[in-house]
């Protein structure tokens, strides 16, 4: 029977420092998983695997420098001798506001971030250990990428695009390479935070499962996605939005 156990298993998780990132870390060793974290600065990784119960180290690596994931995927190799799976979390969001009020550079640091980091870190494990050995890959999406939003669209372009990637990689890489993703709702993160800090009670009001997401309930979306459970699932989208796409539930609480 296939199981969520991932018992001698090894992942790298990148933007791993706090929220979605470091609740799938969390999830993956709880799991029995080796666990690799990534941040921009090595103490934030290091403090992030503190946090970790089982096997974590944290290795210091932005997540668009190619140096540094390679670096990271070989240190990963010595240190645990696979590669099994791998978490592509790291994103960013520097720009609010209407997409043709946008620059140049904000639209480069998203999609470097939001989308090449992806490509590169599958490129570069696909590489050095999943092509040969097989593997599985989560991308974290949104459902921003599934529609239409005010002020949010070159950062929903950009999960768009991934939804895409996610299932041209999975033709690309198959049979030995699974590739899916999640598409989280508004979840409890600091990237998400001016979408509900100040109005907590509205955006869970407007959730069919009353509350805002927590990164933990990702976490277990993505730890289900790369364990045997799921062995034969690729190139999906997993939603994970408490029903938010769903729509208002208030007229259906409503007696007749």
């Amino acid at each position: 029977m296939a199981t969520t156990d991932l018992t001698g298993r090894t992942a790298i998780i990148t933007g791993a420092s706090r929220g979605i990132g470091l609740a799938t870390a969390q999830a993956l060793a709880a799991a029995g998983a080796n666990v690799v974290l990534t941040a921009r600065e090595q103490a934030s990784a290091d403090a992030a695997a503190a946090q970790v119960d089982g096997t974590a180290i944290g290795v210091g690596a932005h997540a668009v420098d190619e140096q540094a994931a390679r670096a990271c995927i070989d240190r990963t190799l010595e240190r645990f001798g696979s590669v099994d799976i791998l978490v592509n979390n790291a994103g960013t969001n520097p720009a609010f506001g209407p997409v043709v009020a946008q620059d140049h550079a904000r639209f480069a640091k998203i999609f470097d971030v939001n989308l090449w980091a992806p490509i590169l870190w599958t490129a570069l494990a696909n590489e050095a250990w999943m092509g040969e050995h097989c593997g599985a890959v989560v991308n974290t999406a949104s459902i921003g990428g599934m529609g239409f939003e005010a002020n949010l669209g070159l950062y929903n372009a950009s999960k768009a695009a991934l939804i895409h990637l996610t299932k041209q990689m999975a033709l690309e890489l198959s049979p030995k390479v699974r590739v899916n993703a999640v598409a989280p709702g508004v979840v409890r993160t600091k990237l998400a935070e001016a979408l509900w800090r100040e109005h907590e009670d509205l955006v869970a009001g407007a959730t069919a499962l009353d509350r805002v997401g927590e990164p933990d309930d990702i976490g277990a979306a993505i730890a289900f996605l790369v364990s045997d459970a799921a062995r034969w699932v690729t190139g999906e989208v997993m939603v994970v939005d408490g029903g938010q796409r769903l729509g208002h539930p208030a007229a259906f609480r409503t007696a007749p």
